[in-house]
């Protein structure tokens, strides 16, 4: 938003002469860009990548990196077939779990060796035999159920059911009721090479769905690439949301000029704005995350709010001459100043060109506080934002005055008279809303400032750092993939939430350590009695099981072996491809599954690991595999007891890093904004305590937005932090231009703060109310839309965006009252 009135220097006037020399040059630059431009976005294609939203430098995230070859990462689909009867134990039901398994197998950006499922045979039982343990695929080799001929037999599913228990993985890739199955599939790692489509990902695993699913069978699909996905198709939605924004911002800026020309022209420089953001992207390197799609919107409101200011100065001049104070005999006594669309256009460009490039500038700074967070997605859309508002002083404030300098509104007359109510038929209310500013008065405004501010913040600070609720928190809660999370959750003891810790050692530890060992089996009894823990999985655990086995399965000896003979028989026969070892023995996996990925549960599970490793002397920064295999290869025979446990993989692990992540950046965040909001003020108005006056309430908004996060149970993520950033970066404009209307009257025309604020209010006011009414419209939309995500995104910053408003109204004079001009003697009463 634009400081109005502002005397202009040496550089608007050049700037002014440049411009409105070179019209029609101008007009054709900005046509030849914007067809550029519109060509170069329509080549913008969805770009998500899983490696894009986490943190890759957190310390949870290196372990991530350093084994995401050896054991995969979190980037896992779980694919669920249940028999609608209950009981997956027929032919039929195998044939489509064979047939799905292969489909899933033979997907490309699937890594075959790290599939699992009842058809693959890395999925195998042990049991106890005469002659020790014996062993091998669940499904027998002679069961192949999508044979022609094959007739399968009661008996055949005895021992599958036999299998299946022996193998330990009811819950896991069985459900607990024998109701159906699952497919683990876990995508192969990204790279720079290897750069995954996950829109084509989700769409070859919904082909699958629709393929088998039939009136016997329903397939359930849930993980990164399958979120990805929805979001994608849900993000979709956005046209027909921005299609509506468009008309309703355009339908306000016709209730408050009258004029059609206005308000389309208004519009108009806004789009160029957001087809300009989108082809600077494409030629940056970048594509539209599905989490970034709704900055055209905030670009688009931001564009309309400095533009309706352009258009509101424009007006002044064509109808009174500059002059919209005073009684309406004045008023109307000041047409005769009027001027012509050019020299009104000149007039508004002069006055508005430094103000509005500061404002907007400050707005860049503050998005741009946003690259903060280490995350790439996070870093796209500050970029985004940044670029966008950047370009937007080019549309507003240079092709939307020269395009005005063409146009002659019909109606003049009537048009006048409709401004001149505009200016004179709230005189009641702005006098009202002026006591504020007596010093009584603001001294209890102040108060309930503070006491407000106590209790949001009190409040807020119970907002939840990651998810608040289970399920996918960007898609609503009946959304498919929410309803197959919700199943397979229900269905299955474990579900899509693992935490894996790594355990390193030395070389060839599982079969000559058995303090190592030991550790690491005390550690998982630690965390199995964690609440929000389902199962810990570990190979000291499947040692045990061996070891059993090989003392005719007696329960005494379901113990880890001290001698390492024994110990090396005991875990001999796991191969790598189990995920309980690597090649060496150097690291071990610890699987932990979870109950939820809720922020309350990570931190607690997060919390056990770290507590258990202070007090086992279990960790140690850095790769310490490494460091030991350096040391045996120098030292034959060398051996270590030393193990260090480190966090983390799987999606619990990468949902950790990011909320530590946010925990440590939402209050630099927002301490940066703020920072920029002061700077700018003080560079504009040149002293501190405006600056503060303007700045205090947008911090008591604030405060208040995390309190409604918490009312409406949204967690504090990268996404919302970032778009809550943003809507605090664009509310602060409300506190400037009254505070710059008020500043001068009390400076230029040297009247009472009391009536500064009733004349800022006049003159200002209903612009406010209508910039508020834009702004909340274009992101209001954001309500129905099909992404949960979105619609709360609309709900916190129509909030913001209108309570800023309020704010600054309220405040903003009570502030100045008891900050600027504590002792001035304010007897002036406004003429009605």
């Amino acid at each position: 938003m634009s400081l109005p009135n502002a005397q202009p220097g040496p550089f608007a006037r050049v700037a002014e002469k440049i411009v409105f020399a070179n019209r029609p040059v101008i007009l054709v630059l900005f046509a030849l860009i914007t067809v550029a431009m519109a060509y170069f976005a329509m080549q913008l294609e969805v770009d998500a990548g899983f490696k894009k939203q986490v943190p890759l430098q957190h310390e949870y995230m290196q372990t991530f990196q350093d084994y995401e070859a050896e054991f995969g990462g979190a980037n896992r689909v779980l694919v669920a077939v249940i028999a609608k009867d209950g009981d997956m134990l027929d032919q039929q039901f195998m044939a489509t779990l064979e047939n799905v398994t292969n489909e899933v197998i033979n997907l490309p950006a699937t890594d075959d060796a790290r599939a699992r499922s009842l058809f693959t045979p890395n999925v195998r039982f042990i049991e106890v035999v005469e002659d020790g343990l014996s062993g091998g695929n669940v499904i027998p080799q002679t069961y192949t159920p999508n044979v022609e001929g094959f007739q399968s037999l009661p008996e055949d599913y005895e021992q599958i059911r036999s299998n299946i228990i022996k193998a330990n993985i009811v819950g896991r890739l069985v459900a607990k009721d024998f109701s159906g199955a699952m497919i683990w599939a876990d995508l192969i790692p990204e790279s720079d090479v290897n750069k995954l489509d996950y829109q084509e990902v989700a769409d070859q695993f919904e082909a699958i769905r629709q393929k088998y699913e039939d009136e016997n069978h329903s397939v359930h699909i849930i993980g990164f690439a399958k979120m990805v996905g929805d979001i994608s198709d849900g993000a979709r939605s956005v046209i027909k949301f921005f299609a509506l924004t468009i008309g309703f911002t355009w339908l306000l800026l016709f209730l408050y000029s009258t004029s059609v020309k206005l308000a389309s022209l208004t519009v108009a420089a806004a789009l160029v704005s957001v087809v300009w953001m989108l082809g600077a992207l494409q030629l940056m390197g970048f594509g539209i995350d599905p989490m970034n799609m709704l900055t055209p919107f905030l670009i688009f409101a931001i564009a309309v709010s400095h533009g309706e200011q352009m258009i509101n100065r424009f007006r002044g001049e064509i109808f009174f001459g500059g002059l919209e104070e005073g009684t309406v005999d004045e008023l109307r006594a000041s047409a005769k100043n009027a001027v012509e669309p050019l020299e009104a256009a000149r007039l508004s460009f002069r006055m508005l060109l430094i103000p509005g490039t500061v404002a907007l500038l400050a707005g860049c700074i503050g998005f741009g506080a946003i690259m903060v967070i280490p995350i790439d997605m996070v870093r796209e859309l500050a970029i985004t934002a940044t670029v966008g508002v950047a370009l937007t002083i080019l549309t507003d404030l240079v092709l939307l005055p020269v395009l005005l300098s063409y146009t002659k509104l019909r109606n003049l007359d009537r048009k006048r008279e409709f401004r001149l109510r505009q200016l004179t038929r709230f005189d009641r209310i702005w006098a009202a809303l002026s006591r504020l500013s007596r010093p009584k008065v603001a001294w209890l405004v102040v108060l309930v400032g503070v006491l407000g501010w106590f209790f949001a913040w009190q409040h807020g600070n119970k907002v939840m750092i990651g998810d608040a609720q289970q399920g996918v928190a960007e898609l609503h809660p009946d959304a498919r993939y929410n309803q197959d999370a919700v199943l397979i959750a229900d269905r299955f003891a474990l579900g899509v939430d693992i935490l894996n810790v790594i355990a390193e050692a030395a070389p060839s530890a599982c079969t000559t350590s058995y303090a190592a060992m030991e550790t690491i089996d005390r550690f998982a009894w630690h965390m199995q009695n964690v609440e929000g823990v389902e199962q810990v999985i570990t190979l000291p655990a499947a040692a045990k099981i061996v070891n059993a086995g090989w003392n005719d399965g007696l329960a005494a000896w379901r113990v880890l072996p001290r001698d390492p003979d024994t110990l090396r028989q005991a875990t001999q026969s796991f191969e790598t491809d189990s995920g309980l070892l690597n090649s060496d023995c150097s690291a071990i996996p610890i699987t932990i599954f979870t109950s939820d990925h809720r922020a309350t549960t990570i931190d607690r599970v997060v919390a056990a690991v770290k507590e258990f490793r202070q007090a086992n002397g279990a960790y140690a920064e850095g790769n310490l595999r490494v460091r030991l295999a350096e040391q045996a290869a120098e030292q034959p025979g060398f051996t270590s007891d030393q193990v260090n446990l480190r966090l983390a993989t799987g999606n619990v692990g990468v949902m950790a890093a990011t909320n530590d992540t946010v925990r440590a950046s939402e209050h630099t965040i927002l301490y940066l904004l703020y920072a920029a909001v002061f700077v700018m003020c003080l560079i504009s108005f040149r002293s501190p305590l405006s600056a503060l006056c303007i700045l205090l309430p947008l911090v008591l908004v604030t405060e208040l937005g995390h309190s409604v996060m918490v009312e409406l149970d949204i967690g504090m993520k990268v996404n919302t932090l970032a778009v809550v950033a943003l809507g605090v970066g664009i509310g602060v404009d409300y506190g400037i231009y009254i505070f710059a209307r008020m500043r001068e009257a009390m400076q230029t025309e040297g009247r009472t703060l009391s009536e500064s604020y009733f004349i800022a209010l006049k003159t200002t006011g209903i612009a406010i109310f209508y910039t508020a009414l834009t702004l909340a419209v274009g992101v209001a939309m954001w309500i129905f839309s099909d992404l949960k995500f979105q619609a709360d995104m609309g709900i916190m910053l129509t909030f913001m965006f209108i309570v800023n408003m309020v704010a600054a109204i309220i405040f903003l004079p009570a502030l100045c009252r008891l900050l600027l001009r504590p002792g001035e003697k304010d007897t002036w009463t406004p003429r009605l």
